[in-house]
């Protein structure tokens, strides 16, 4: 039976990773009214407001407690002998949009522990829009969310959405980033060139509206349309809105191959201008250009940290990226927007200067490097006439066909209508484990949940790190690991008492077996779910028990509270 809200809990014997990177500890923690009530060594005494533990870690909580046995007055004890009892944890950068409104269960999320996730990323999302930009975006991004014909699209703020996020219930909070391509598509179009200062007063009208509806920051697309005709100038300018708000810049910089260095030294430029905080999603060094060569990366941040700027980062646990199939075109072929895009695909002298680009000199989407169609692996489709492609990667689609990669590239974004997503093979693992172990490391899944095969880091991530990067590799222990996915990014968030467990904290809350916890999706089946997650509560709620759904949805917008005040 799922816990009600406000019902009591006592979790009898954990062993406490408190999400502060502090020693373990093992301990009896309750649960009442949707917060942390109790935190004590087990079968003993807890006095109110103070946490009384044995072991490494024990430490003062402030807030609500009450005094007396830690059991007392628990409507229902789960035996946690032998089990880690550590924060939800937070996805730092998902791609659940949509899904949160369709399947507000969320399985995919929940199965893993994660119980608050943050949108708007990549600079591209849902709000604010209008009925001009609302069709457009909706074609561009299918293939991160889908394009769903029966979803009431029936919001155009920021406000508005968190607002439908309430209504719909989902399983897990939710923190949510202006987009910045949307502002952008706004105040001016698709159009390749610098804002007007009536342009940008607009961007910066819409961005501050954002802010005090709730949002937590900013994200930016700089290898999408329309964000990557924004210059250095105008990011900076609108970093200021952020940061007199008290959020954070999220940036999809606009390299993560050839020019992958001097892309992340642009966002540390912006933040160092603008005084806005900097969150680097998806932090990685990919492609041959960049084989080891995170170290220079991280001494790149360590100096800029070192200098006073507020960063931090986030990775997922995996070689491949992921993203769509139109994200490969070089910038120029997708000025004025997805119907414009469409229309320059059919032109044979345009298709021949794509080939160019893409096969010969390095398309700009695709991060500055000649595009190697065996890396590029077909993940999913929406018209199902393609189906089988899907799994295939392009250059073994071509040899079938006879064709060139990019002939073969060209008709699946016109038969597929932009909609095709992929895998790109093109990871290196000392980069990986390299930037994991950095001292301002988060962990986000930059999970696309739609496609026939999607990236299994969807429904993987954070048992992954847990089982292969904890436990197997010993890259991290399990309380730097812990950390990452709950304290540090709710600090980065502002959240208000969440990511750590201590009495008055919201009962976010996961239960894991650190011996069998295991990702189970995999590339040829992407949607298994994890094991060795026993138990999982959202505000006190438990959306998973002994392993399976509860179909519970306590979940909720988290908005920040006017400017600088802390998200609730």
């Amino acid at each position: 039976m799922s816990a009600r809200a406000g019902g009591s809990v006592l979790f009898r014997g954990a062993t406490v990773v408190d999400g502060t990177g502090a020693g373990r500890f093992r301990a009896d923690v309750r649960i009442a009214g949707g917060v942390i009530v109790e935190v004590g060594a087990p079968g003993g005494t807890v006095a109110s407001g103070r946490t009384v533990a044995s072991g490494a870690g024990a430490g003062a909580g402030a807030g609500a407690g009450g005094a007396g046995r830690s059991g007392a007055g628990a409507a229902r004890t789960v035996d946690a002998d032998g089990l880690v009892l550590a924060p939800g944890f937070i996805d730092m950068h998902a791609h659940s949009d949509l899904a949160l409104l369709r399947e507000p269960e969320h399985p995919a999320k929940v199965t893993q522990g994660v119980t608050c996730e943050v949108l708007g990323q990549d600079g591209l999302s849902y709000a604010p829009v209008d009925d001009t930009t609302l069709p457009a975006l909706r074609r561009q991004i299918a293939g991160w969310n889908g394009d769903p014909d029966d979803l009431d699209w029936d919001w155009r703020t920021v406000g508005g959405y968190l607002d439908r996020l309430d209504r719909t219930g989902p399983a897990v909070n939710a923190c949510y980033l202006v987009p910045h391509g949307s502002l952008r598509m706004l105040a001016m179009g698709w159009e390749n060139r610098a804002p007007s200062a009536a342009e940008l007063d607009r961007m910066r009208e819409l961005l501050a509206q954002g802010l005090v509806e709730g949002a937590v920051g900013m994200s930016s697309g700089l290898t999408y349309t329309p964000g990557m005709y924004a210059g250095t100038a105008e990011l900076v300018e609108l970093c200021r809105v952020v940061a007199g708000f008290g959020g954070f810049h999220a940036p999809h910089q606009r390299s993560y191959g050839a020019g992958a260095l001097e892309g992340y030294a642009e966002m540390v430029e912006i933040a160092r201008r603008s005084g806005c905080p900097l969150h680097l999603t998806h932090a990685t060094m990919n492609f041959g250009v960049n084989e080891g060569r995170a170290g220079e990366l991280l001494a790149l941040l360590d100096r800029a940290l070192d200098d006073g700027v507020d960063l931090t980062l986030d990775s997922y646990p995996y070689l491949p990226g992921s993203t769509t199939l139109a994200a490969l075109l070089p910038s120029w072929a997708t000025e004025g927007g997805p119907q414009a895009t469409l229309a320059r695909l059919g032109d044979p002298a345009t298709r021949e200067r794509i080939r160019y680009e893409v096969e010969e000199k390095g398309s700009d989407g695709c991060h500055g490097v000649v595009t190697d169609w065996s890396t590029i692996q077909l993940s999913g489709v929406r018209a199902p006439e393609l189906a089988d492609a899907v799994g295939r990667t392009v250059a073994e689609l071509a040899a079938e066909q006879d064709r060139s990669g990019t002939e073969v590239f060209l008709d699946l974004l016109l038969r597929d209508e932009l909609a095709t997503t992929i895998l790109q093979h093109v990871g290196h693992e000392a980069n990986v484990r390299a930037i994991m172990r950095h001292r301002v490391h988060t962990v986000g899944s930059d999970g696309l949940l739609v496609g026939a095969r999607p990236h299994p880091r969807a429904w993987g991530t954070f048992p992954r790190y847990l089982a292969r990067y904890v436990r197997d590799s010993r890259v991290l222990t399990l309380e730097e690991a812990v950390a990452r996915m709950t304290g540090r990014p709710a600090a980065r968030l502002r959240l208000h008492r969440r990511g750590r467990i201590a009495p008055g904290f919201h009962a976010d809350l996961v239960l894991f077996d650190p011996e069998k916890v295991q990702d189970g999706a995999t590339f040829e089946q992407p949607r298994r779910p994890a094991v060795g997650v026993e138990h999982v509560y959202v505000n006190g709620v438990a959306v998973v028990e002994q392993g399976r759904t509860t179909g519970a949805r306590p979940g909720r917008a988290l908005r920040r509270t006017g400017r600088g005040a802390e998200a609730i």
